[in-house]
């Protein structure tokens, strides 16, 4: 185990039965050895550094209805909010004044923000603060549409494949939904000159470790500028609300070794993997990732954002709390910095 870690690092990409045995492993030894060969060389590109970024969950409704989120359309329990365009200008306002240089407006699918509501609310942010960079998080939407959002000044677009598997997707989700029209999605983002991120959920129901290894070789292929990796969360609303949540140690391993399949890629160490362990946001750092999203939502909504139960919303993962989060990443030899936070093949 310990030569294959050392041969992802050195760029070699492994069969999808030794990444599948890789992640079964439980072997403490093997996996310190990834982690550490891993922030090795998160040290080696990126240094100490870590990219913040301010997180605005500009609307809770979505109009797809799939089985593992709280947002979902038939969730009536959910709280459902809309921030106006002022309300989320005001958010990067407080934002810019705090150091945030990159803004992420993450939503449901709200067909009330259209192509040509959004394209104006870009294009106003991106006048306003144009040495920031503009992170959209608002999921499948056609060509044209993303082709409209480009030109009104997005920079990067997030949108997680959740898994490579197209059974296992349609385990998660409704019929109309399917990973054929995920992966066409991406791929329109990366051909239209976004930064893209994917990304996938950690101990899903009906996952094993080789639809993490496909995840894996997926995200190799597609070569993504950023990948979020966060354990999978029930939520009461839906129908895996009794499955159990995904694995803290699993979802470090795949961090891991995402940073040595990927080394120049923004990883976040995300609110889910906090949500599950108290330090896990400085675990994640420690096992590769180099990025933070503190919520800069306003304090009223972001306990109707509920995408799986108990959801951290405040203490480092509040952007007003920014010095305790500097004092945090400060603690293990890291240190939060006022930077875009591009990715090293947009900087070069």
């Amino acid at each position: 185990m310990k030569t294959l870690i050392e041969e992802l690092a050195a760029g070699c990409l492994p069969a999808a039965e030794e990444l599948t045995a890789l992640i079964d492993c439980q072997d403490p030894e093997i996996r310190e050895a990834l982690r550490a060969r891993a922030e090795a060389k998160r040290r080696e590109i990126f240094g100490d550094a870590v990219y913040i970024r301010g997180l605005i969950e500009f609307t809770s409704y979505c109009r797809h209805d799939c089985y593992y989120c709280g947002l979902r359309r038939s969730n009536g329990q959910a709280e459902r909010y809309r921030l106006q365009p002022e309300q989320i200008l005001s958010c990067c306002e407080h934002g810019y004044q705090l150091g945030f240089r990159t803004f992420v407006l993450q939503g449901g699918e709200d067909p009330w923000f259209t192509e040509q509501r959004l394209a104006a609310l870009i294009y106003r942010i991106k006048e306003r603060w144009p040495d920031c960079a503009l992170t959209l998080s608002e999921g499948e939407r056609s060509r044209r549409t993303y082709a409209a959002w480009k030109a009104a000044g997005a920079d990067r677009y997030l949108l997680r494949h959740e898994t490579a598997d197209a059974r296992h997707y349609g385990m998660l989700h409704p019929p109309e939904l399917s990973f054929a029209n995920r992966r066409r999605c991406l791929y329109d983002l990366k051909d239209l000159g976004y930064q893209v991120g994917a990304g996938m959920m950690v101990g899903s129901p009906f996952q094993n470790a080789r639809h993490l290894a496909e995840d894996l070789l997926f995200l190799r292929e597609l070569a993504p500028q950023m990948v979020g990796i966060g354990p999978f969360i029930p939520h009461h609303g839906t129908p895996f609300a009794h499955c159990p949540p995904g694995s803290r140690d699993t979802t470090l391993t795949l961090v891991s070794l995402t940073r040595l399949l990927l080394p120049e890629a923004l990883l976040p160490a995300t609110t889910a993997l906090s949500t599950v362990d108290g330090q896990g946001r400085e675990l994640g750092i420690r096992a590769g990732a180099n990025v933070v999203m503190p919520n800069l939502s306003p304090k009223d909504v972001r306990g109707k954002y509920l995408l799986y139960d108990n959801k951290a919303n405040f203490g480092a993962e509040a952007a007003e709390d920014i010095q305790l989060l500097q004092q945090r990443m400060q603690a293990i030899d890291y240190r939060i910095v006022v930077d875009r936070g591009d990715a090293p093949n947009i900087r070069r």
